[in-house]
């Protein structure tokens, strides 16, 4: 057996709303059973509008969700990437070497 059955059922609020709105517009001479048939008419269009209203707000919520698993692997991705540090060279390694060569040439050179 089904554990849902397809005929989706109408709330007692959709039936109160389109038996009004069917009362409303009701014509003078009109039967009870015309505007049953109305009221059934209306019932109809309500259920359709909220069938495409769902639609619509789950198509929304997909984008939504979409587009925020883009920026999150767009952040992600942004983190990920190695990240070029760049340090101030220093100038006193390549002077004290350049001190030491001139004194080994100067010790060299009063040596002989």
């Amino acid at each position: 057996m089904a554990k849902y059955s397809k005929k989706e059922k109408i709330s007692e609020e959709v039936k109160s709303e389109a038996l009004n709105i069917a009362r409303g517009i009701q014509k003078p001479g009109q039967t009870k059973e015309q505007t049953k048939l109305v009221a059934q008419g209306i019932q109809k269009g309500i259920q359709q509008y909220k069938k495409q209203q769902k639609t619509k707000a789950r198509e929304l919520d997909k984008r939504i969700r979409k587009a925020s698993d883009s920026v999150a692997v767009q952040r992600a991705t942004a983190e990920a990437a190695p990240q070029i540090i760049q340090t101030k060279q220093s100038y006193l390694p390549w002077v004290l070497l350049m001190l030491s060569w001139v004194c080994f040439g100067a010790y060299g050179f009063l040596l002989k």
